[in-house]
């Protein structure tokens, strides 16, 4: 079974790092309609990215995943062809609607913003034509089993990246606070600010922290499990990422894939001068999420922002430095390094270092620097220099033979994965005069492949006569046999089948309310001629939110709190619970102890 690495794209030079670093596939966001407002992206690059994947037998995604307006149907039909038209493999999709629509055959992805979390609605959308879900974040791994036991649909999960502490395309928190809605592309995260927790006398528990923002997630540990389960593509999270996290983390699972020995979905080899290290990019601290149930409190109040790895404490403070006192030999500061701590307010603090004497440390400011403080470094300022002049490229292998023809001499190159091509020399060449020099030349320039994204494995040299060639025909005869290899892999790429499905398959559930997503005509047709008899328009179509339900989430604040008495909780809250940000909007939490989530009910602003 072919195991898929997905990495993200924020731009085009995002998408060829991600595939140099050995990305089997890459998603990118189109230049309207994907969940990612600010990661649009020209078709013309699109296209660029799809010619360079395509060459490695890598592939395109292109997100167009969010709610449509019925006005803006007609524009989202019309980028969809000029989408199919670049080369792009498969569409990335949330909006109903569109499957009622006259679509290109092209493959569609059900995007995680379905909400894609029971063997049932993975199994209907298999029905109308899907060639992949991707599946809820939320999922342990049986819940995962499950679900593969009812489709055959190809099933991506997520495995490393931000979390939304919803479930996807369930969330309407962004849109209530501030009517910028995350299902049109433009969450706010307000998720990631801090609230006052109140309990439900009134009294407010602590002070102001970011009871909704939590952990990033990191699976690497539980590839093997995950492979076991059935999933079939591991994704990368990170469309607003830059260019040094796609290469950092990309280069980290392809060698964890590699080390199990999966079978790549890809051609080509990835040689890096770099050893890749997640703790040195941008992430919250990370947490398996549920994948193995729920073991471990996950949430990050303290703050939404990087802390980095902790690498000491501080030992000693002067007038303008600290002896630095590290956690081990292999921590060595450096001048520009990035240092946080938090401060005698429990606020996220820090500094840029300015010089290193020794163990003594001169930071650009020594506010809130006392003996004893824990140190993190947020900045690994020499790993990110190599970072960025790393150079990671990717060479599929190629067994190279030359031999005689009636006509002259044939070159044919053979790739690993069976693809053949050859070409040949117009004449006969002339007989060498000093055949161990000819033969050592011969094998010197056909091996020249240089730029291209060939690599020579063997070189074989068939011949009865050691002929005298010229530097320039032997590359002239290198380079038609590159163009023709290039030829035959394009010809026998793989495929993915696309087309919907046009048929009554009955959906899950007989009745949507706002929660269905349902924003256009199109996606209501779709849903009534698939059985839904009651449809409730989505949210964005200008419901007042006030009283409903804005997030359903796995993440349990009473979890968080040691106050959840069905995992033994020692601590006893006085609900309801409430949060309250700064502008005085109200959260009412609601516990599903049953089916062990917690719900968000939004009441407003504080008069």
């Amino acid at each position: 079974m072919a195991i898929e690495l997905l990495a993200p794209a924020k731009d085009l030079p995002s998408g060829i790092a991600a595939v140099n670093c050995g990305a089997d596939a890459v998603y990118i966001g189109a230049s309207r309609f994907g969940a990612r407002e600010d990661a649009g992206n020209p078709l013309a690059d699109i296209a660029k990215l799809v010619d360079y994947a395509h060459r490695y037998w890598a592939r395109v995604y292109v997100t167009l995943n969010t709610l449509l307006h019925d006005s803006e149907l007609p524009a989202a039909l019309n980028l969809i062809r000029q989408v199919y038209e670049s080369g792009a493999d498969a569409l990335i999709i949330q909006d109903a609607g569109l499957l009622e629509c006259d679509l290109p055959p092209i493959a569609l992805f059900a995007s995680t913003q379905m909400h894609n979390h029971r063997p049932e609605r993975v199994r209907f959308l298999e029905e109308v034509g899907f060639k992949r879900v991707i599946l809820a974040r939320e999922l342990s791994l049986e819940q995962i089993q499950a679900i593969r036991a009812q489709t055959t649909l190809e099933l991506e999960t997520f495995i490393h990246g931000a979390l939304c502490v919803s479930y996807s395309g369930q969330c309407n928190l962004s849109y209530a606070i501030g009517g910028r809605s995350g299902n049109r592309g433009q969450c706010a995260q307000p998720c990631r600010n801090p609230y006052t927790l109140v309990d439900g006398s009134g009294r407010a528990l602590e002070k102001p922290r970011h009871w909704l923002s939590i952990r990033d997630l990191n699976l690497s540990g539980s590839l093997a499990e995950l492979m076991a389960a059935g999933v079939t593509s591991f994704k990368i999270e990170g469309r607003l990422k830059d260019e040094t996290y796609v290469r950092n983390v990309v280069s980290y699972y392809r060698r964890e894939l590699d080390r199990l020995q999966v079978q790549k979905s890809s051609s080509g080899t990835v040689l890096h001068d770099l050893e890749p290290n997640l703790e040195k990019t941008f992430n919250r601290g990370y947490c398996e999420y549920f994948i193995h149930g729920r073991q471990a409190r996950i949430g990050s109040p303290a703050t939404p922002k990087m802390i980095g790895e902790s690498i000491g404490h501080v030992r000693q403070v002067k007038q303008n430095a600290f002896l630095f006192a590290p956690k081990d030999k292999s921590v060595i500061l450096q001048n520009g390094d990035g240092l946080s701590f938090f401060n005698d307010k429990g606020e996220l603090d820090g500094a840029l270092v300015n010089r290193v004497e020794g163990e003594w440390v001169f930071p650009a400011r020594m506010d809130g620097l006392r003996p004893g403080l824990e140190l993190h470094r947020n900045l690994d300022k020499i790993f990110m220099e190599r970072l960025k002049a790393s150079q990671a490229t990717r060479k599929i292998r190629v067994v190279m033979s030359l031999s005689e023809s009636p006509d002259g001499l044939r070159l044919e190159m053979r790739d690993e994965d069976g693809n053949q091509a050859e070409v040949q020399t117009g004449s006969p060449a002339q007989r060498a005069e000093k055949p161990a020099q000819a033969l050592e030349m011969i094998k010197k320039q056909l091996g020249k492949l240089g730029d291209s994204e060939f690599m020579p494995h063997e070189i074989h040299l068939d011949l009865q006569t050691v002929p005298f060639l010229h530097a320039a025909a032997l590359n002239e005869l290198r380079r038609a046999a590159v163009h023709a290899l290039r030829d035959a892999r394009e010809k026998n790429r793989p495929l993915l089948a696309g087309g919907v499905q046009e048929n009554d398959f009955p959906f899950p559930v007989q009745e949507l309310d706002y929660r269905g997503n349902v924003l256009n005509q199109k996606a209501a047709d779709f849903y009534q001629r698939h059985g839904v008899s009651r449809i409730e328009p989505a949210a964005e179509s200008g419901l007042d939110l006030r009283g409903r339900r804005v997030m359903t989430s796995k993440y349990c604040l009473k979890y968080e709190l040691d106050a959840c008495p069905r995992h033994g909780g020692k601590v006893t809250v006085q609900e309801p619970l409430t949060l309250v940000d700064e502008d005085g909007h109200r959260l009412r939490l609601v516990f599903d102890c049953g089916n062990c989530e917690m719900g968000v009910h939004f009441e407003g602003k504080i008069a």
